[in-house]
């Protein structure tokens, strides 16, 4: 990933600044899908005088970079989500309280490509969300502080 940014930022003649190394190091650490405020709040805790706009440009950076992806859920909140070459995975969403998995389905995949194919076409890429609601919505299983996860 690190070597995708930096061929990236020489291409388009960008500066490798510390907060740039800095954001990247936090965002590569991320298990999960991170809003802007979050990232800032964590980049805050080891570097406390950078600004949303920073973190903010530095995401949209990444994102034209290929090592990230800029994901909009139902709440309508854009999370983002780094991103090894070559990898793929769709999401299932739990409207109970926002909980995020990511899961890959050999049979979801295949499927695709082949209604893709019956209708004369090559599929090259898609996104595929599942939202659900949890089967105990009192005791949902997934409730956490944190619904980017």
């Amino acid at each position: 990933m690190a070597e995708r940014l930096a061929a990236y930022m020489k291409q388009h003649r960008l500066k490798e600044t510390r907060q740039r190394k800095v954001i990247f190091e936090i965002f590569t650490e991320c298990e999960d899908h991170v809003a802007v405020d979050e990232l800032l709040a964590r980049v805050q805790a080891v570097m406390p005088g950078i600004g949303y706009t920073t973190v903010y440009r530095t995401l949209k950076l990444f994102t034209e970079a290929g090592i990230a992806h800029e994901r909009r859920f139902q709440d309508g909140q854009t999370r983002y989500e780094p991103v090894e070459a070559g990898e793929h995975h769709d999401h299932l969403i739990c409207l109970t309280c926002g909980h995020i998995f990511e899961f890959e389905d050999e049979l979801i995949e295949a499927r695709q490509a082949d209604v893709a194919e019956a209708h004369g076409l090559r599929m090259v890429s898609h996104r595929h969300d599942i939202y659900g609601e949890c089967l105990d919505p009192e005791g949902c299983v997934h409730r956490r502080e944190d619904p980017g996860r």
